[in-house]
C-alpha cells in the first residue's frame, strides 16, 4: 500500500508543473525578486534620499531630530551640527540623528498651543 502511494506520489510531481526540484529553485527565485521589489529596494532609495539631505543641510535649516528636538542650524561642522534650540541655546547633534526638516503644522483646535493664543 505504502509503495503504491510513493509511486502515485512521484507520478503527480513528474506532471505537475511546480514538482521537480528545478521548479522549486525557480519559486525561491520568484520570492526572493519579489522581497527585493517590494522591501529592499524602497528601503535603498528612502536611504539615499536621506544621505542627499544631510549633505545639503547649511546654517539656517530648520530640522528635527530623531529625539524629536526641532532647530535651527547655526553651524556645520564635519560629523555634527550646531543647533539652536531656543535663544541663546545650542546643542551639538551629529548627523545622522537628524530625521528631517520641521515642517510647522496648523494647529488643531482644542489644542494647548491654540488655547494659549486665544487667551491672550
Amino acid at each position: 500500500m505504502l509503495a503504491l502511494l510513493l509511486a502515485q506520489a512521484a507520478a503527480d510531481s513528474a506532471a505537475s508543473p511546480f514538482g521537480g526540484q528545478n521548479s522549486m529553485f525557480f519559486l525561491i527565485a520568484i520570492f526572493f525578486a519579489i522581497f527585493y521589489f517590494i522591501i529592499i529596494r524602497p528601503q535603498q532609495k528612502q536611504q539615499k534620499e536621506h544621505a542627499t539631505y544631510l549633505a545639503s543641510l547649511k546654517k539656517g535649516d530648520e530640522i528635527v531630530t530623531t529625539g524629536g528636538i526641532v532647530g535651527r542650524i547655526d553651524k556645520v561642522v564635519d560629523g555634527t551640527y550646531l543647533v539652536e534650540i531656543a535663544n541663546n541655546v545650542k546643542v551639538r547633534v551629529v548627523k545622522g540623528q537628524v530625521s528631517g526638516p520641521f515642517v510647522n503644522t496648523p494647529e488643531t483646535p482644542g489644542s494647548s498651543a491654540a488655547t494659549v493664543e486665544e487667551k491672550k
